[in-house]
């Protein structure tokens, strides 16, 4: 009996164990099914809350460092707002439901400099008002002309410098203009061939860049009653950027790739024409942004890039600043936007990959950081995609960098992708929050960005090897992009699309054009399809630049052949994929009797086309609707050609 119930004691322990360890499996494999499904299980962001505009932008300080003016949308257009940085309640300076604001700029403490968007015939309209919205005075100019503030600076207690073209379409003089009355006044007469104006903070223009648009000369005067003089002449694909006068105003601080491949801080004796300081340069890539602080020009840091930002500190106390910054916003890019006189009061937008980020006002003295505004609070970082830095070597050697965005919790491999080549071309593409990218992430595609030669950033000789290569080795630096995708096994070759915008359209037409094999769709947002109307479309003050564009694009009177043969309206015949097109009816650069005509032949040849024209917008669409159904038609568009196969 006791071996009877001793047997039955251990059947029982082992059916117990048996029992506690498959409940254990059962449990270890669900907590694995559900570890495995979470990734797969992302939100899916609305549309729209990707490309709303932000509800604060263009953040401006006053020069005591007591106001801030921005703009806000109100009826659908940007608006000023003013707001103390000691307070949050703003005051609606504007209310304009016509046609938005697109630049703001202080000029002196208690009035703004403002300038607004193109109109229906391609106009351009100035302002000034009082911070509190009073004296609201346009600054009365013939149609077409284009006014920008060249030094913000007050001096008489009544007067800024601005340059115009009002005089000469294709001339920009310097002017005074009262910002009082709004009057302005001829203050330095382009002599016929200067093509950029350089002020000091006193109201002297005592230099400018001149030329032909493709030799450039640099001229100086001591004072107002000499005459310019050059002092040094040099082809534009070489470089000199004057970027502010030190106390001795013989001297400048400058960006320059003379001698050098890369553009280099530098010291630039104005008397002597020379170079006579090498303060910072890095040997892989440009220097892109120089910063300032304080009553005078002297540089504190320069930023470069050529995975992700990265600063280089000249001023001790500044890096101090910055990394008092960096430990209250940790992991966090940061980039300074605006700052009062003395610097003692800094704008900054932070952001991340994943994050558009937000405003802030910062006081060095204080060490204070306040939020003004999100850029769109309506993401969710965790949602988001990381940006990875990639490098690739083209067929005939060359290293192209670039950054690969995958989608969250579909793996590495075999992954629909979308191309997304940069406008421009002379741009590039940077690491940051990108809402393209983040949308197209978001809906299940791996995106490639690429800074093919052409781009800026890398150096003179990598910009220059794109010159005239438009439609050739530009086109096969992106191409060559996709071959590495498909040989790192991250992009599944049947589901590979191409979309972009000015410059990234051309290229996603040119990619359906030159390598059908590689695409199933190509999506072309004002794109250019004609570059013989690209050269042309070009406003008049650009006509200093002509031989430089016969240079950079072809020269459509002897390079005939390149130019048809690099252009989509010659080359129907070669695009075997659908095709979705969308188009502004006032894109200077693109005709749109030419684009209409493009897909009446398109659909002759039963392609199938999306076309998507909006008669009022220019090349960037502004209004919110059209931009929603831009984005609407295209995540339909390379859902039914890249995911429904």
């Amino acid at each position: 009996m006791l071996n009877v119930i001793a047997v039955s004691c251990e059947n029982y322990r082992q059916i117990y164990l048996m029992y506690y360890w498959i409940k254990k499996c059962y449990l270890l494999i669900f907590i694995f099914i559900v570890g495995c499904k979470a990734p797969a299980d992302v939100q899916l962001v609305p549309v729209e809350t990707f490309f709303k505009d932000s509800q604060q932008t263009s953040y401006r300080i006053s020069p005591n460092g007591k106001l801030l003016a921005f703009l806000q949308s109100y009826q659908g257009k940007l608006n000023v707002f003013v707001r103390a940085v000691e307070d949050t309640t703003s005051v609606r300076l504007t209310d304009f439901k016509d046609i938005s604001v697109r630049k703001v700029s202080w000029v002196g403490d208690n009035k703004l400099f403002c300038e607004k968007e193109k109109d229906s015939v391609n106009s351009f309209s100035a302002f000034l008002i009082n911070k509190d919205g009073t004296n609201y005075t346009s600054i009365k100019s013939k149609p077409s002309t284009k006014i920008n503030i060249l030094n913000n600076r007050v001096h008489n207690n009544t007067d800024v410098l601005i340059i115009s073209n009002e005089r000469n379409e294709s001339l920009f003089d310097v002017y005074q203009l009262n910002i009082e009355t709004g009057e302005k006044q001829l203050f330095v007469k382009n002599p016929g061939n200067i093509l950029w104006w350089f002020a000091d903070d006193e109201g002297n223009v005592n230099l400018g860049i001149g030329g032909d648009g493709v030799n450039e000369t640099v001229y100086y005067r001591k004072n107002r009653q000499d005459q310019f003089k050059a002092i040094l002449s040099n082809n534009f694909k070489n470089t000199l950027k004057p970027l502010g006068f030190k106390k001795d105003k013989r001297y400048i601080y400058a960006l320059s790739n003379l001698n050098r491949d890369k553009l280099a801080l530098v010291e630039f004796d104005c008397l002597e024409g020379k170079e006579t300081k090498l303060i910072y340069q890095n040997d892989e890539a440009d220097i892109l942004e120089v910063l300032n602080l304080g009553a005078d020009a002297q540089p504190v840091s320069v930023t470069y890039e050529i995975d992700k930002s990265k600063t280089h500190f000249l001023n001790d106390h500044y890096k101090d600043v910055y990394d008092d910054i960096s430990s209250k916003l940790p992991n966090r890019e940061i980039k300074v936007i605006d700052k009062d006189t003395l610097g003692h009061n800094i704008v900054i937008r932070s952001y991340t990959d994943k994050n558009p980020g937000a405003y802030f006002v910062y006081n060095v003295e204080s060490k204070s950081l306040k939020k003004l505004s999100e850029i769109n609070p309506e993401i969710d970082p965790d949602n988001m995609c990381e940006m990875q830095a990639i490098s690739y070597k083209t067929k005939d050697g060359l290293t192209i960098h670039g950054y690969l965005t995958l989608p969250l919790g579909k793996g590495k491999e075999n992954l629909p992708c979308v191309v997304l080549p940069h406008q421009g071309p002379s741009t590039r593409n940077t690491w940051g929050y990108s809402p393209e990218v983040q949308f197209l992430a978001n809906r299940g595609y791996a995106v490639l960005q690429m800074n093919f030669r052409g781009s800026t950033g890398y150096g003179k000789a990598f910009q220059i090897a794109g010159f005239k290569k438009w439609g050739s080795k530009m086109q096969e630096d992106i191409s060559d992009g996709v071959t590495w995708l498909i040989n790192e096994g991250i992009a599944d070759p049947e589901r590979i699309g191409v979309f972009g915008y000015g410059f990234g359209g051309y290229s996603a037409l040119n990619q359906a054009i030159r390598h059908p094999q590689l695409y199933k769709c190509a999506a072309s947002y004002s794109g250019y399809i004609n570059l013989f109307t690209y050269i042309k479309g070009f406003p008049a003050y650009y006509k200093p630049y002509k031989l430089m564009l016969n240079e950079i694009v072809g020269n459509p009177e002897k390079d005939i052949d390149y130019l048809k043969s690099a252009s989509p309206v010659f080359q129907i015949e070669k695009i075997k994929i659908p095709i979705l097109i969308a188009q502004g009816g006032k894109d200077s650069k693109v005709n749109v009797i030419e684009t209409n005509q493009f897909v009446k032949e398109l659909r002759k040849r039963s392609i199938p086309v999306n076309y998507i024209l909006n008669e009022n917008e220019t090349q960037l669409f502004k209004n919110a609707d059209h931009k929603l159904k831009l984005y609407t038609k295209l995540e339909d568009f390379l859902d039914k050609y890249l995911k429904n196969q």
